[in-house]
């Protein structure tokens, strides 16, 4: 079926270019080439044994032994006839995955392809796409590759705008789950009202109103039901309603999502998952966005309550500790707070909780909280502004689960709307930039975080009590000129609760524009058992021309999460020599 659909696209490729006008200086293959894009990515790790983290192994591989694995993407798009396209991704995973990615990357293989059509007001796909319905509560199909992550559709997608303020989206699709698909369908329908437009109203800058529908159509009934299933929810039904308000300095937007009731599973921690008998559970979520800015000062702030919305295209994934790799996720509910930079501010993360455990020591229904961020630039030649001017930001999240009574016996439970339960995680941050002179600039952060363990090290929650720890970061970049700059970092994190103390150190040099070398350590010297008292040493570089980019590093990776727009997953320890090369063309 692959290699048919790799002749398909050559075939509609050359339909293309053979129809194209070809002109006497240009030759076929040139104007294949001239409607060709395309771009490569490998990342590849050669693992080595470590003295002090131990010798390499791969739990998800046990009987395997290969220290060598690249993950390797080469995408094609062609384009022909002024409004089609088609286009095809392959993806290698060898002879093995990278660490802790999902096992059904292993091989080589047609990962995604497409065909398209599309003019000012249609736009039609055949094959894979990507889509997102409003901030994606309900419907994110998205490719994040550093965590592993593509849960593409396979089927076809109109997208059609009768006028300027009206458009609509439909959707038909099976998640793509490593080279496969899930036996699940997704139905989908969008549309967005531009009513600013629509009714010429001119004193608000903007006013979209949204609605959303999702079908989750699943006919799996587990074997071992021991219950009717008659009622069994093998169709479920979710809808979301938004508006976004822009004033000119004030902004606001707000979604409300409502998710069709399902079966749940009991989590593994109880015994072996299995439906919890005859009980559907539906689930909502409601986000908030405020926020006024004018020159030199921002301010903006989130709200959002979330129960029971985790929302998988196969409900058999979203039992806790049965999906590591996150796959078939078909929502995106990415955690609310500060994303970090630095190393030793991405020891303590929060990840968000949406899932509905009844069956899990006091039970979790959901998350609610909220985060607000401050920007203020103070003027040149002002008091605190200095000669150059001063940026300062800040930001304050928190979150916490819904406050809810459990009756375990009977299976059921009860959420206050808007009532916080026991605290998941506290932190406020703050950072000042600074140009100190016309060669040097400089950058201090202040974090502090309090953040449940059953959060950040895996367990129940609420119930192992907190990390609290406090986060000093102090960077410098002095510009050398003609391209040349060199940037020094310092960290120092502090806490009681788990490993203790870690310092952390940078340096970076940039010796042209295109090439770069550096050197870090994160120190966890506060360790109270010596022999974790661990460097995670890093040293590295890269080299940059046009759109290709080639970058060397060898060392030790702390173990861990590693996040991307707020979705996060666990990368275990390792030592060893990586080699990322990315080129478009």
């Amino acid at each position: 079926m692959k290699k048919a659909i790799l002749l398909l696209f050559f075939s509609i490729t050359i339909i293309g270019y053979s129809q194209e006008t070809e002109t006497e200086n240009e030759s076929i293959v040139a104007q294949f080439l001239n409607n060709l894009t395309g771009s490569f990515e490998s990342n590849a790790q050669w693992y080595t044994n470590d003295k002090e983290l131990g010798d390499f192994s791969d739990p998800n591989f046990p009987s395997e032994d290969e220290p060598f694995r690249a993950n390797s993407y080469l995408r094609l798009d062609y384009n022909f006839l002024s409004n089609f396209s088609a286009g095809v991704q392959f993806e290698s995973y060898e002879p093995l995955p990278l660490l802790n990615y999902y096992t059904g990357y292993k091989g080589t293989d047609i990962a995604t392809y497409y065909a398209n059509y599309k003019n000012d007001k249609l736009d039609v796909t055949a094959g894979h796409f990507y889509e997102q319905f409003g901030s994606g509560l309900l419907l994110r199909a998205f490719e994040e590759r550093q965590l592993g992550l593509n849960n593409a559709l396979r089927g076809g997608r109109i997208k059609y705008a009768p006028t300027e303020f009206l458009n609509f989206t439909a959707l038909y699709g099976q998640p793509r789950i490593g080279f496969k698909t899930s036996d699940s369908e997704i139905f989908g329908f969008d549309t967005n009202i531009d009513v600013s437009n629509a009714l010429k109203i001119e004193n608000i800058s903007t006013f979209n109103l949204g609605l959303s529908y999702v079908g989750k159509n699943e006919s799996f009934i587990p074997q071992d039901a021991n219950f009717d299933t008659s009622d069994f929810p093998e169709m479920v039904h979710s809808y979301a309603a938004r508006v976004d308000l822009d004033f000119g300095k004030f902004y606001t937007s707000a979604e409300y999502s409502i998710k069709g009731k399902d079966a749940i599973y009991t989590p593994a921690s109880v015994g072996i998952p299995e439906i919890i008998e005859g009980k559907y559970f539906d689930g909502n979520a409601l986000l908030v966005n405020l926020g006024y800015t004018k020159k030199g000062l921002g301010i903006s702030g989130t709200l959002r309550r979330m129960e029971n919305m985790a929302f998988f295209s196969e409900r058999g994934y979203s039992v806790p500790g049965n999906n590591n790799f996150n796959m078939l996720n078909t929502n995106y509910v990415p955690a609310l707070t500060k994303q970090q930079d630095y190393s030793l501010a991405n020891i303590y993360i929060y990840q968000a909780q949406p899932t509905l455990q009844i069956q899990n020591f006091a039970g979790q229904a959901g998350e609610i909280g909220g985060q607000f961020d401050l920007f203020y630039k103070f003027n040149k030649e002002s008091a605190l502004g200095g000669k150059y001017g001063t940026k300062v930001s800040a930001n304050f999240s928190y979150w916490a689960l819904l406050d809810a009574t459990f009756d375990q016996n009977n299976s059921t439970y009860n959420a206050e709307f808007l009532k916080f339960g026991s605290r998941l995680n506290r932190d406020f941050n703050l950072e000042i930039r600074k140009k100190l002179s016309k060669n040097w600039s400089g950058i201090f952060t202040y974090i502090n975080t309090i953040i449940d363990k059953g959060v950040t090290l895996g367990g129940p929650l609420g119930v192992q009590g907190d990390i609290k720890s406090n986060i000093v970061i102090a960077e410098a970049t002095h510009k050398i000129g003609k391209g040349k700059s060199i940037r020094v970092e310092a960290q120092h994190l502090s806490t009681k609760q788990d490993n203790k103390n870690w310092a952390g150190a940078t340096i970076e040099y940039n010796a042209t524009n295109a090439i770069a070398f550096y050197v870090n350590d994160a120190y966890n010297y506060g360790n109270d058992v010596k022999d974790d008292q661990i460097h995670y040493y890093n040293i590295g570089g890269s080299y940059t021309k046009g759109a290709s980019r080639v970058a060397l590093n060898y060392g030790r990776q702390r173990g861990g999460l590693l996040c991307v727009g707020g979705v996060c997953r666990f990368v275990p320890e390792n030592t060893g020599l990586t080699i990322n090369l990315t080129t478009s063309f």
